[in-house]
């Protein structure tokens, strides 16, 4: 057992955090207190699990001062931003409160026993349950919305299962402070012993992973570390899901309309985008197309460039790697450097990096997400041209279309290019926004995510959950939902949708 240091990564200055690694011994005493939480969270009513979201959302807030302060000191994010995502923390367990209550994500569904043209038909029950112990990996760039307090945790509560929590080593202290502001007050609401535990270190990730008692995996990370908890689960006498997300570089393509129309307008909107959180942040524009006669766009995006600040990169890791993959790109000889980056006085700060390639000369090698405040930039001079350099991007999170509203054919072409690369397309905005809703879908096709779920939104939740069918059941037996007094929840009943009535 050794004991887990925390890094500032303004200053670079490590610290002893005080937490030690976990062994594999608690892991699987905590594992096995998660399944016995399992067996009493699956019999408590949708009300009972919505009453404990809405109580861990309010510890969040109750605790954050202390969280924050926290995240600060090991993040280097603005306290304006940890606090919004903070809020966003808490709304995500409301939200998902507000879904457990009215209970359409249940999929109910029922068939009475009737006579069909295959002959007699037994009366047929479904329904979407939980499906036991989840393990949570935190993220390095949001501390709470994706972390500890994040959505993963939100949605597998609100399901219904356990959630075993892998601290993310750039902020364990942060994940401690997280961790304790919802254990307390799971422990206050009455919830079982086990319903959440949190642990450390890296062989302690992969221990959690390998355990038998864990039923799925939800992780949001680098596409490398993915791969390596897939190949543990691959290695599992009993393979079970992994929702990862895992790599995005986001295509955003510049319209000449556009670029004529609200060219400065676009240069600063996409500057914030790529920069913003320094540029740490899975929907950042990677790879803006933008027309190759544009004498507006770029020059306004790279003077902002040459005049920004350096901002601290979350750790040293992704400082180096940063470094790495911009000198692959340059050194390829077809991407131009138009701002270099450089590195700021003190800690893992960095300062903005602008390239620039033709559409013609852009390469898979030339793809590679750069975690970080990067962007390069692709000159075309026709649709063929970004039709052709789109097949080369790995496929994305999102795709963003800026357009003038004269060019609807050109828009819809785009749309067309795009729509089976993406999980989200966004028009003539950018997508570093990501709301927390029920119609928001944050996915996509590999590599961003492995599966055809959303890690974002209410229908994250469905990740966590299974189809379960009641054949002639007796009444007592059968979930409340399934019972034909209830009408707590929109269930479709012989064919017909019918509306839960209050």
């Amino acid at each position: 057992m050794s004991t887990l240091t925390t890094t500032d990564p303004r200053t670079g200055v490590s610290t002893d955090s005080g937490i030690s690694t976990t062994t594999t011994e608690a892991i699987a005493e905590y594992t096995r207190d998660a399944l016995r939480a399992f067996s009493d969270m699956r019999r408590r009513s949708r009300a009972w699990r919505s009453g404990l979201l809405r109580a861990l959302a309010a510890g969040l807030e109750r605790d954050r001062a202390a969280l924050v302060d926290a995240a600060i000191s090991e993040t280097g994010l603005t306290e304006g931003r940890l606090n919004t995502e903070l809020t966003r923390s808490a709304f995500q367990f409301r939200l998902f409160a507000d879904a457990v209550d009215e209970g359409g994500y249940l999929e109910a569904i029922i068939d009475h026993a009737a006579e069909t043209p295959l002959g007699p038909g037994p009366d047929v029950r479904r329904m979407l349950v939980p499906i036991g112990p989840i393990a949570v990996f935190g993220s390095s760039n949001f501390p709470f919305a994706f972390s500890v307090a994040g959505g993963d945790t939100a949605s597998a509560l609100a399901a219904g299962n356990p959630v075993l929590i892998k601290a993310h080593g750039s902020h364990p202290v942060t994940s401690r402070i997280s961790y304790e502001s919802l254990s307390t007050s799971a422990h206050a609401y009455g919830a079982p012993e086990g319903t959440l535990a949190i642990v450390y270190g890296q062989q302690a990730g992969a221990d959690l992973v390998a355990d038998p008692h864990i039923a799925a995996v939800g992780f949001t990370g680098s596409l490398h570390t993915g791969r390596i908890l897939m190949d543990i689960i691959d290695q599992r006498e009993r393979p079970i899901p992994f929702f990862g997300e895992l790599s995005s570089v986001n295509p955003l393509i510049i319209t000449p309309g556009a670029a004529r129309s609200r060219g400065e307008a676009i240069a600063h909107g996409l500057f914030a985008s790529v920069t913003g959180s320094a540029g740490q942040l899975c929907t950042k524009p990677g790879i803006a197309f933008i027309p190759a006669d544009d004498e507006i766009i770029v020059p306004a995006f790279v003077a902002a460039a040459n005049a920004a600040d350096a901002q601290p990169l979350l750790n040293d890791r992704i400082r180096a790697s940063f470094g790495e993959i911009h000198h692959r790109l340059v050194a390829d000889g077809r991407a131009r450097s138009l701002v270099t980056p450089s590195a700021g006085a003190e800690g893992f700060t960095l300062t903005p990096a602008v390239l620039q390639i033709d559409a013609t000369d852009l390469t898979e090698a030339a793809t590679e997400e750069a975690f970080g405040p990067l962007v390069l930039v692709v000159r075309y001079r026709s649709l063929d041209e970004i039709r052709r350099a789109l097949r080369v991007i790995p496929d994305s999170l999102t795709a963003t279309i800026h357009s003038d509203p004269s060019e609807t054919a050109l828009a819809a072409a785009l749309t067309a290019s795009v729509h089976d690369l993406v999980g989200r397309v966004v028009y003539n905005g950018y997508p570093t926004g990501v709301r927390v809703s029920w119609g928001m879908n944050h996915g996509g096709p590999w590599p961003a995510t492995n599966t055809q779920h959303t890690s974002v939104g209410v229908t994250a939740i469905r990740r966590f959950l299974r189809p379960f069918a009641w054949q002639d059941a007796p009444a007592e037996l059968l979930p409340v939902e399934l019972r034909d007094d209830d009408t707590s929840v929109p269930r479709r009943v012989d064919g017909e949708l019918r509306l839960a009535v209050s």
